[in-house]
């Protein structure tokens, strides 16, 4: 019904507002988001009945948001890349490798934490301007230059320090990464904050723009007058700055580092926007989904800790789940393309 114009002097009708709002409301309703938020509601109900309430507790609880915040972040990384068709297998290794650095600065270098927070940020940042300069040079995808620089990154974590364990740095930064705001940890806080200015970053600034328009329509794009090439580096260097920010984390939580960080986070930084709703061929962000998808694995490793499940019993669940969202992406992205 179209609303008309009534010459009696009542007010017109307000269908088309309301007809709009319900339009709006059911597309929420059918979309990812929804569905990933009612799957997190009912595991988090579930996990919490069937261990007696344990994951209630105050401690517990700080538990799964303070240890939640790096998955989310390293996904948002992957996120990044994926927007503009783009893989980083590099994600894991290069959180670890930022770790590495920020603690081999503070402990063997003895520069201020501050600095060596900003380093390591910037040194993932410089890490992500590499492989993005490589893709575009050398016109080889993106999936064989982070797979290279993965393995060369993975040498340089283990040349830092070898095998051993970098700890007693900054108690002050220990403190505020173990910290929390009103029962909430700061860490997962930065984590969301962090979130907000990437989905801001896609939806309001023009060059955040310009990647989903590269993504999606590279032929587009560029007879638009984007820069597909230019796209991609900033895709690599964003991606890279936030494997730096997920490598400071793990050094404020943890209060010690090793080489092996980084090495369990491949998966993960996949699953996370996968589940969320991005695209493999690019186009799409997905930072909500992302988040509730990270939430979501987050609860499955806390079901496998609790119940004491093997492990791999877990990698197997979160892959198939993966290659299940993968394809249903495929077959959708399909049927939308037959319509056409």
């Amino acid at each position: 019904m179209t609303s008309t114009l009534d010459t009696t002097g009542a007010k017109p009708s307000r269908g088309p507002g309301r007809g709009n709002a319900r339009l709006r409301a059911q597309t929420f309703v059918r979309g990812t988001d929804f569905t990933l938020a009612v799957i997190a509601v009912v595991g988090f109900v579930v996990l919490a009945s069937t261990t007696g309430g344990n994951l209630l507790t105050g401690s517990t609880l700080r538990a799964v948001f303070q240890y939640l915040a790096v998955p989310l972040l390293v996904g948002l990384a992957q996120m990044a890349v994926l927007a503009v068709g783009q893989m980083n297998l590099s994600v894991g290794v290069v959180t670890g490798f930022t770790a590495m650095v920020a603690a081999w600065l503070m402990v063997r270098a003895g520069l201020p934490a501050p600095v060596a927070v900003i380093a390591a940020v910037l040194l993932g940042g410089a890490t992500g301007l590499v492989n993005g300069l490589l893709v575009v040079l050398t016109r080889i995808n993106g999936f064989i230059v982070t797979l290279a620089t993965m393995t060369v990154i993975d040498g340089l974590r283990y040349g830092v320090n070898g095998t051993g364990t970098f700890q007693n740095y900054s108690s002050g930064l220990v403190s505020l990464g173990q910290g929390s705001l009103f029962g909430v940890p700061n860490v997962f806080i930065l984590a969301i904050v962090v979130a907000g200015a990437v989905a801001v970053f896609f939806r309001r600034a023009v060059l955040g723009r310009q990647l989903l328009a590269s993504g999606g329509n590279p032929l587009a794009a560029r007879l638009s007058g984007v820069s597909n090439d230019r796209a991609i580096v900033v895709a690599h260097v964003l991606s890279g700055l936030l494997a730096g920010v997920a490598g400071v984390v793990v050094v404020a939580l943890s209060g010690s580092v090793n080489a092996s960080i980084g090495d369990d986070l491949l998966l993960p930084s996949f699953a996370a926007p996968i589940i969320g709703g991005v695209a493999l061929a690019g186009g799409v962000v997905a930072v909500l989904g992302t988040c509730l998808a990270a939430f979501i694995v987050r609860l499955v490793d806390g079901a496998q800790a609790q119940y004491s499940i093997d492990k791999s019993w877990v990698d197997l669940i979160v892959g198939a789940v993966v290659l299940g969202s993968v394809l249903v992406t495929q077959v959708r992205t399909g049927g939308e393309g037959r319509k056409r």
